[in-house]
């Protein structure tokens, strides 16, 4: 199970604009006009200890788009949709300010992630506000990822 691949079928990956500023850098997040971008529903921030893992997490609605300005982390996504081109597939990518990427997930996909620096953050454009009863959880061991 999970045999990793470049691309999973609803996950975009896309690079995203650093402008450096003697003062402070700006980091571009996600714009109304990037094709990632569906509705606002609202953003949150997430930190995560070194070496800790969070996940796995499928949301049944929700669209993510994932960027990580402080830190880096380690994405894993597992696509076990049954009408998926990628089904049974997973995929895997760090993020950081130094690979500045926007991560966009189609709701059906599960991730999970692993903080690798002492400090790290991602931020979540959520095109829909949070409803516990919208995802569903599964142990860390559920999914193969090695």
């Amino acid at each position: 199970m999970g045999e990793y691949v470049n691309q999973i079928d609803g996950v975009v990956l896309t690079p995203l604009k650093i402008i450096p500023n003697p003062k402070g850098d700006i980091l571009h997040a996600l714009k109304q006009s990037d094709s990632s971008f569906n509705e606002f529903g609202e953003v949150y921030f997430s930190f995560i200890h070194r070496d800790e893992i969070k996940g796995w997490k499928k949301h049944t609605k929700m669209t993510l788009n994932i960027v990580v300005p402080i830190g880096e982390i380690q994405f894993f996504v597992y696509d076990d949709r049954e009408q998926s081109e990628t089904k049974g597939k997973m995929f895997n990518v760090k993020l950081s300010k130094n690979n500045y990427q926007r991560l966009s997930l189609s709701p059906g996909l599960w991730m999970a992630f692993k903080g690798l620096e002492s400090d790290n953050m991602l931020m979540n454009f959520a095109d829909i506000e949070h409803d516990s009863e919208e995802s569903i959880n599964a142990e860390l061991t559920a999914f193969d990822w090695n």
